[in-house]
């Protein structure tokens, strides 16, 4: 199913500070779309008015052709992260998968083994989360972003506290996902993420949203 996200104009304030200052990005399935920023740029509040955590204060946000309501709404069939998922620190990786993905799902032990397997983590680890180091996090939220088979990733900073083998698996799982018809929103210090990930590239600077490379 082709997803799309277009954000026309968008305005977003906090007090007498514009953090986005008039944001326009239109989105497709089967892309990958890069956002570049110093920290406090506007990135995240983005993704947040995108995945209907926050809500513009002017604009328009169209999610597959049909314009959200004022009010807002959750984005749907979206595999996201932003800022640190709160996980249960006393259970295993695998426990924590299981916990969230029956919410809507059933039991699927085979299938939350294949997801852990394919972010690098062990399925049979007893390790608690809470003793995982930064980049065994990392990979269960990602691993969590792709259980359910979103048919769209809203990603922020998704390889922090990453070495470099995890980098390049997570880059190479991504552009699988790419050829897969997901539409990947990513944000990233790393301009070598970007370059080799994404089809377009876009850089926000004080909420203002510019394109500056298109393949």
């Amino acid at each position: 199913m082709m997803r799309t996200i277009e954000v026309k104009n968008g305005v977003k304030c906090f007090g007498e500070q514009q953090v986005l200052r008039d944001v326009s990005i239109q989105c497709a399935s089967g892309h990958i779309y890069g956002i570049v920023g110093h920290n406090g740029s506007g990135k995240t509040v983005l993704f947040k008015c995108i995945c209907g955590f926050m809500n513009l204060d002017e604009g328009e946000i169209i999610i597959d052709g049909t314009k959200r309501s004022k009010k807002g709404a959750i984005l749907t069939g979206a595999g996201i992260i932003i800022e640190e998922p709160s996980f249960l620190k006393n259970a295993s990786g695998q426990r924590n998968l299981d916990i969230l993905y029956r919410i809507k799902h059933g039991k699927d032990t085979a299938h939350l083994k294949n997801i852990m397997e394919k972010v690098g983590l062990s399925p049979d680890s007893k390790k608690k989360v809470g003793n995982y180091s930064m980049g065994m996090k990392q990979r269960l939220a990602i691993a969590q972003a792709i259980m359910e088979n979103q048919e769209i990733l809203i990603l922020d900073e998704p390889m922090n506290g990453l070495d470099h083998k995890g980098v390049e698996e997570m880059r190479e799982l991504f552009l699988n996902l790419k050829k897969e018809g997901k539409l990947i929103l990513l944000a990233s210090h790393n301009r070598e993420d970007i370059d080799i990930l994404c089809d377009e590239v876009y850089e926000m600077e004080m909420g203002e949203l510019k394109r500056i490379k298109n393949k």
